[in-house]
């Protein structure tokens, strides 16, 4: 920060955030293979925690929040890991909104300010923890009878100054010690991230997320299992679930005949797994791996050594997939917001925004709104859910979701849907570049530190900038707005396992990126004088 200039209130907390639970950075270069290794060690404990329940929850009652965003909440309904990333990436978005909004005043290129910046993300995603939670486990993550039974005499035995500091007894006691064990599992997966960025390879968001949907893809092809007797009718009550078994068992076990009509629609569209939903998860697929391996290369020279030449690669979808994570994590506030808002006898009371229809309705027992503005940006499943019911108004009727709900609302639907995620990814792709020394002027200082400059130029950072505002701003728009489309695309037509089509872009995305990440350490393991251009030491 320049002398003089008014720092930012931030710092009073330092003595604070500075103190916080914290992964160190290795003080020299990590092997490649300690990297992997880590990576694996990490990757083997978050599934492990997927497995570890909550203790005292009532699995049977309990109700998901996050059911659309499963997928890429990267966690699992009733463990540990509830909340998933929830908490890290909307502390992200709070932190990037203000700064991008000049309400927080760090400068990023600033060592001592990225620092306050850092430790106070850390500050928000403990209080979006408490924020996430707390709601759920007051309102519908309930404990189980027995749990509160056993721990009812506890807290009545524990008084201060004869009064007991637990209101409402055993079951007050056991929603705090559900919400403990959701703090520490949220906050461990946060630990688990940093140890992947600072001692591993890549990021440890994206590899729970990878890893969730590369889970859900599978089970959606290749499970074996059949639908309850309850949900079967048709040819096709006694298929398998999952894709693959299902078109063999129509090959072996259903006539020609038995298909006519519904069947082949049952095959092609129906849910669970239709087929157009595996053609679906190839398309975007291959899509996104063509749109990765495109890129502008600014071609280098090294200013001492002749003849020494490189090229900097400046990617179609420059901001990554982080944008789209970003817009689904704020979603699925908002998702569990309004049903809160809805539901919960106490919040149906909050002036102005408690029980109104506007900002979304639901039916008991479902956590899918039926209506109002979070229907509108609600995940669609399928041509199932929109393309069908346009068409023919009776095919919703059986959804609880869906019904009540004219043709052109559907269209509605798609159209507020695609533009919530496009223009979010945008405006969340400009922000990320700048927060992580992604934009004009902080590649330009890493070009010219490594001793190479672009010929034809002088060697000068701001002539280097100049050069790279040329790309830079117009690709990381267009990067935002094509990973938001490819997006909403695989939403619309379906997924295999329900990944979601930001759950499917993002594991394609990042196992892309992940790959070529092992080849750029390999490179740096071969060629260490690489490790200063990509800003490691030692």
């Amino acid at each position: 920060m320049a002398d003089g200039e008014k720092k930012s209130l931030l710092y009073k907390l330092k003595p604070f955030t500075d103190r916080l639970p914290a992964i160190t950075k290795p003080e020299g270069h990590v092997h490649f293979r300690t990297k992997m290794l880590w990576v694996i060690l990490i990757l083997f404990l978050y599934f492990i925690m997927t497995n570890v329940y909550i203790y005292g929850l009532d699995q049977g009652t309990q109700i998901d929040l996050f059911q659309q965003y499963r997928a890429i909440i990267a966690g699992q309904s009733g463990s540990i890991l509830q909340l998933g990333i929830g908490p890290i990436v909307t502390g992200s978005i709070v932190m990037q909104l203000f700064t991008g909004a000049k309400i927080i005043n760090l400068d990023l290129q600033d060592d001592e300010d990225k620092a306050v910046y850092q430790s106070t993300q850390k500050f928000i995603v403990i209080v979006m923890i408490f924020v996430e939670a707390v709601p759920q486990v007051f309102g519908y993550l309930d404990p189980s009878a027995l749990f509160v039974h056993n721990l009812g005499a506890a807290a009545d035995r524990v008084s201060i100054f004869g009064i007991s500091p637990f209101y409402g007894g055993g079951r007050t006691l056991s929603q705090l010690i559900i919400i403990a064990q959701l703090f520490i599992g949220s906050y461990l997966i946060f630990l688990m991230d940093e140890i992947v960025s600072k001692w591993g390879i890549g990021s440890g968001i994206s590899l729970f997320i990878a890893a969730g949907v590369s889970q859900q893809i599978f089970t959606g092809l290749f499970n074996t299992a059949t639908l309850p007797s309850s949900q079967a009718t048709g040819p096709l009550a006694l298929a398998p679930v999952g894709t693959i078994p299902k078109i063999v068992y129509v090959l072996f076990h259903v006539s020609a005949g038995q298909m006519s009509g519904s069947g082949f629609e049952a095959l092609m569209l129906g849910n669970p797994n239709p087929v157009i939903a595996l053609v679906g998860t190839v398309v975007i697929f291959l899509i996104v791996a063509w749109t990765e391996s495109t890129r502008i290369e600014l071609p280098l020279a090294h200013e001492t050594a002749k003849g020494a030449r490189g090229r900097y690669p400046i990617k179609l979808i420059y901001a990554s997939n982080i944008p789209v994570i970003l817009v689904a994590a704020l979603l699925a506030n908002v998702s569990m917001f309004t049903y809160l808002l809805w539901t919960n006898p106490t919040m149906q009371k909050i002036p102005l925004i408690g029980h109104q229809a506007i900002l979304g309705t639901y039916t008991s027992g479902s956590t899918l709104p039926t209506g109002g503005l979070a229907w509108y940006v609600s995940n669609i499943n399928g041509l199932t859910d929109w393309l069908l019911p346009m068409i023919n108004p009776s095919v919703g009727s059986s959804s609880t979701q869906l019904a009540g709900h004219a043709p052109y609302e559907f269209g509605m639907w798609v159209l507020a849907f695609t533009l919530v995620y496009v223009l979010g990814s945008i405006v969340f792709a400009k922000f990320w570049i700048e927060t992580t020394n992604m934009g004009p002027a902080a590649v330009a200082e890493q070009i010219e530190g490594s001793g190479m400059q672009i010929p034809g130029f002088r060697r000068d950072p701001r002539v280097m900038k100049r050069v790279l505002e040329r790309y830079i701003p117009s690709v990381t728009i267009l990067s935002g707005a094509l990973v938001g489309f490819l997006a909403v695309g695989a939403d619309l037509i379906g997924t295999v396992g329900n990944a979601t089509g930001v759950g499917l872009l993002l594991a394609t995305g990042i196992m892309i990126q992940f790959y070529d990440a092992i080849g750029q350490e390999q490179m740096m393991e071969m060629h260490p004088m690489l490790r200063q251009f990509f800003g490691e030491k030692g």
